[in-house]
């Protein structure tokens, strides 16, 4: 079976753009809860920036002492970060989860983490124990007037957008259950041929099993489920995120294995159960938004799945995907295999160099032929895609992406990555040898008509300081590097995704 495979010199780097140590200090707990305004500014924050940054990660890495066995397990923290007429103001809040509230009066790890975090006692306190927590730290949107902290596995919770307090689960007026997942990934149409034009929110959940069932969501602009169908599809899947068109949803169903055995008998947790399959092809699992849909790619009528088959690799995260003449074009970041979180190793400790990188790949997906060919955007290491948000689903020409600081070689993001996909350029800042950046985050600009018009907002942890800065770049413009770096009086533990909104709240 044929794997994403990039030439072995691809993966040494001449010397190191960080130092491993100067990176573990991102990954400690923040136990305190800040609320001020930011003074300590670098450069000057463009007064047309309006708006709130939302953000969200792992906030606690440990409880009472007692680490997590990977930070996915870590206790979701809300980073909300408000621009107004000029100045910025920063605010962060746990989410009050019923099991964060247990454990913190408890002082000690009372659940198991997807991820192999167990309780204290051995195999025989985790056997057949299947309650795991909501740890609700993998995504933060404003949709429908709601604040919501997303974790794929479990309902949302509803936060106060001024104050960041917890309000509680969120079922969209009965249509999710208790305990019915709701994705971290959902993406935003900017512009939906169902709704009179009107934006709308797409989103999904996985139940998976010796096959899989994918429910997709869509909510209209108030925050009402309009749209909800169900699809099985064959064999165990392990998807994070996927890809809209304004007619279809897009997944890539990852080649791995479950083996449940391990997790029963509590000595795993269920994500090191989770065994890449290099022999196995890479299925992409392709659904129309609306029954029956008359394609404009020459299908009419289409009412179910269609799989198709790539080479054998690994996708977290998709940039974008659009319908071309009669293809759809997919654009995602591929591994070679999936990095597998073994027991009793050291997230801390990971050797960089030993693993082979995400790689920018576009996929031609031609729904007559049932061929995919694929080809390589980009071979520098790089996650955590951004695109302008009306281009979501659409042709468009830029992206905004961390990346490595080095052309080549694994190693963690330190910088930012602008690549035009017409022309070939690209733009290129980075915050090594100390800097360690997360995920951008594209913000137009007020009534801008250019695509690249607008900023680039993202948090970047700087070592040397053992604090974190807000980082605003000109799109249009990488080269100039910040025009304003916004110094926070503390770190921020690395994150994992979050959300602009044109709306301003303060408490």
């Amino acid at each position: 079976m044929q794997a994403f495979e990039v030439q072995e010199q691809d993966f040494t780097a001449s010397a190191k753009s960080y130092n491993h140590n100067d990176w573990q200090g991102g990954y400690k707990s923040l136990k305190q809860e800040f609320d001020y305004w930011i003074d300590d500014i670098q450069g000057q924050i463009p007064t047309e920036l309006n708006g709130t940054l939302f953000r969200n990660g792992p906030g606690l890495l440990d409880i009472n002492g007692q680490p997590v066995h990977h930070p996915f397990d870590g206790d979701g923290m809300i980073s909300r970060i408000t621009f107004s007429n000029g100045r910025a103001h920063f605010c962060n809040r746990f989410v009050r989860t019923a099991e964060y509230l247990q454990e913190q009066k408890a002082g000690k790890i009372l659940y198991r983490g997807v991820f192999g975090t167990q309780k204290p006692g051995g195999w025989l306190a985790n056997a057949f124990d299947f309650k795991l927590k909501n740890i609700a730290n993998t995504n933060v949107i404003y949709w429908g007037g709601k604040l919501l902290a997303l974790w794929e596995a479990a309902e949302p919770y509803r936060l106060d957008p001024h104050t960041l307090e917890t309000l509680g689960k969120e079922y969209f007026n009965g249509v999710l259950s208790e305990g019915e997942a709701f994705g971290a990934h959902p993406r935003f149409d900017p512009s939906s041929r169902f709704d009179n034009g009107e934006p709308c929110l797409v989103n999904f959940s996985i139940k998976p099993g010796l096959s899989t069932t994918i429910t997709i969501f869509e909510l209209d602009t108030t925050g009402k489920v309009v749209r909800k169908h169900a699809h099985s599809v064959p064999g165990f899947a392990f998807i994070h995120d996927f890809a809209i068109t304004p007619n279809y949803c897009i997944f890539f169903q990852n080649p791995v294995a479950f083996n449940p055995i391990p997790f029963v008998l509590g000595m795993r947790g269920a994500g090191e159960c989770i065994k890449f399959q290099p022999d196995r092809p890479t299925q992409i699992i392709i659904i129309p938004r609306r029954f029956p849909l008359k394609s404009p790619l020459g299908r009419g009528g289409q009412r179910r799945a269609e799989i198709l088959e790539t080479h054998s690799g690994f996708v977290f995260h998709h940039v974008n995907a659009f319908e071309q003449s009669k293809e759809i074009i997919v654009d995602s970041i591929c591994y070679e295999s999936l990095p597998e979180v073994e027991p009793g190793s050291d997230f801390r400790q990971v050797d960089f160099e030993a693993l082979k990188p995400g790689q920018l790949w576009r996929f031609h997906l031609n729904l007559h032929t049932k061929i995919v060919q694929r080809k390589l955007l980009e071979s520098r290491c790089c996650e955590f895609p951004s695109v302008h948000p009306q281009k979501v689903g659409r042709p468009y020409r830029y992206l905004y992406i961390g990346a490595a600081h080095a052309p080549r070689g694994n190693a963690p993001l330190q910088a930012f990555l602008k690549i035009d996909l017409e022309s070939g350029e690209r733009q290129f800042w980075s915050a090594a040898p100390r800097g360690f950046a997360g995920e951008p985050v594209f913000v137009p600009r007020p009534n801008s008509e250019s695509e690249d018009d607008g900023w680039v907002l993202a948090l970047v942890y700087d070592a040397a300081c053992d604090r974190s800065d807000v980082v605003i770049l000109d799109a249009r413009n990488f080269h100039q590097g910040p025009i304003a770096r916004l110094h926070l009086k503390h770190h921020i533990p690395y994150g994992l995704h979050g959300n602009f909104t044109s709306e301003v709240f303060l408490a």
